[in-house]
């Protein structure tokens, strides 16, 4: 309860998604949107790799707090920053984990090119959160009107975050699926967390996992892709010229 950083159980979900990696001591991992870090404490622990605990919204001074009293400071390490805008060498990490966090940026069709470079070709990347288990074709379903809110376009099934991954030619995918009975987790944690939420609460009764759920997407860098340059900024050279002709 005191690491709790979202709607989800973060640790639920990144064992889940665990099982579908390949992790070995000693490797480097980026925890990406990594919350209060109890995903990249799990990692360590469990696995024993380094972990950069990377998030935007969450203080790195609250998190190193919370990773020194856990006993991993040699193994965890906290970044502030955005995830359009990682401080860190290419191919530096041999994976990248995103837990409940991938849908705020990930839907980007330039994003998984920039994300990529961060990771060793062969590399996994491996995401896990909330999502659908099918589309949304046409309006939003009545169940759902009260709840639905623009923000939540975001979420998207399994079967086409394969779709968004796999077009670029970037990523060899190892799995999409959808998490059994996922909804009924979702609405047994929110019934934690957030009691008072009963908007939230009545829509995951009424659609019991028809369309809500938790997704994840493993994939590997490959080989043979070619990543398009990252345009940081452009040289700066102005040459005075008239306004007008003639």
């Amino acid at each position: 309860m005191a690491s709790v950083s979202g709607g989800a159980n973060s640790l639920w979900l990144t064992e889940w998604l665990t099982t579908a990696l390949d992790l070995r001591p000693g490797m480097r991992v980026l925890d990406l949107g990594c919350g209060r870090a109890s995903s990249s404490i799990f990692l360590h622990r469990e696995f024993g790799v380094q972990v950069w605990a990377t998030d935007l919204w969450f203080s790195v001074s609250e998190n190193i707090q919370r990773i020194r009293d856990a006993g991993v400071e040699d193994g965890v390490f906290p970044i502030h920053a955005d995830a359009r805008s990682l401080p860190f060498a290419a191919e530096f990490f041999d994976a990248i984990v995103s837990i409940d966090s991938f849908c705020y940026y990930g839907t980007d069709d330039l994003y998984l090119n920039y994300l990529a470079r961060f990771v060793k070709t062969g590399g996994q990347v491996g995401i896990a959160g909330a999502g659908l288990v099918r589309e949304i074709e046409g309006s939003v379903p009545e169940h759902l009107r009260e709840w639905w809110t623009q923000d939540l376009w975001c979420l998207h099934s399994a079967a086409w975050w394969r779709r968004h991954w796999e077009r670029t030619g970037i990523m060899d995918i190892d799995l999409a699926d959808t998490m059994p009975d996922g909804w009924q987790l979702w609405l047994d944690w929110h019934k934690v967390v957030a009691p008072d939420n009963e908007t939230e609460i009545k829509a995951l009764e009424a659609d019991r996992g028809n369309y809500l759920g938790y997704v994840r997407v493993v994939g590997r860098r490959e080989g043979q892709a070619t990543l398009a340059d990252q345009i940081v900024s452009l040289p700066a050279h102005y040459t005075k010229k008239p306004l007008l002709r003639g």
